[in-house]
């Protein structure tokens, strides 16, 4: 599955979905608590923008740096509080023209050199990786209030293998010591299973990929996922499980 092709078809299904929104419901409550949906666009394209920052070596401009060492979130809140007012057509632009922007600068870095990011230095694919899992969470946040139907896709692979590749993050931040963590998903056609680490570990979670993405995404709680964990650090992982930096 090549990552830039689906953080672009998820990018544009996203875009067609902004395009059809009233300037009343941009004005409206997202499920992003305290933003509205203009805010948690104007804070996907400040966040797409660090990435083509980031990809031209400017990633200090960015704030990203004083974020990892902070918290991330607060960064952001105070991103979006400090540009937050433009008209909707003003900030859906914007974020057209930076996620564009960014796709192009990603595709054409040198896969193998590491850029600067959040928590580490990454190649450019697990950053492409990283802004399609925020674009899905943040759809969910846009969608879910009005009822616009944003059905689970085979994209959610990339989000998944994320969210698995960083548990050792997610554990060590807490406190936790890393333990391998077998994780068999069911994809979202029901039938193809997706596999991720050793299938001899000791610990694992199971169950549907979509449930699993959105406790990543910290959009559901892992206690209402109905996501099966075994072994001595199954229920840890499920709770530690994210897809971004804090």
């Amino acid at each position: 599955m090549d990552v830039f092709e689906d953080l672009e078809a998820e990018q544009e299904r996203l875009e067609g979905i902004l395009g059809g929104l009233n300037e009343a419901q941009w004005g409206a409550a997202s499920g992003a608590a305290g933003w509205t949906i203009a805010d948690v666009v104007l804070h996907l394209a400040q966040s797409e923008e660090a990435a083509v920052a980031t990809v031209a070596g400017g990633y200090r401009r960015t704030g990203l740096g004083v974020a990892a060492r902070a918290s991330v979130d607060d960064w952001a809140a105070e991103r979006v509080r400090a540009e937050r007012g433009a008209p909707p057509g003003v900030i859906f632009g914007r974020w057209q023209r930076a996620r564009r922007d960014a796709l192009t600068a990603l595709r054409a870095a040198d896969p193998g050199r590491p850029l600067e990011w959040v928590a580490a230095p990454v190649k450019p694919a697990t950053l492409a990786t990283t802004r399609l899992a925020e674009h899905w969470a943040h759809g969910l946040d846009i969608t879910g209030p009005f009822g616009i139907g944003y059905p689970d896709t085979g994209r959610l692979r990339h989000v998944a293998w994320l969210a698995h590749r960083t548990l050792p993050y997610a554990m060590t931040r807490a406190g936790q010591r890393p333990a391998e963590v077998w994780c068999e998903l069911t994809a979202p056609d029901g039938e193809s299973v997706w596999q991720f680490g050793s299938p001899g570990a000791e610990s694992g979670i199971c169950g549907p990929a979509g449930a699993f993405c959105r406790v990543a995404a910290r959009r559901l709680a892992p206690q209402d996922s109905g996501l099966t964990v075994t072994g001595p650090q199954g229920a840890v992982a499920l709770r530690l499980l994210r897809t971004y930096a804090e």
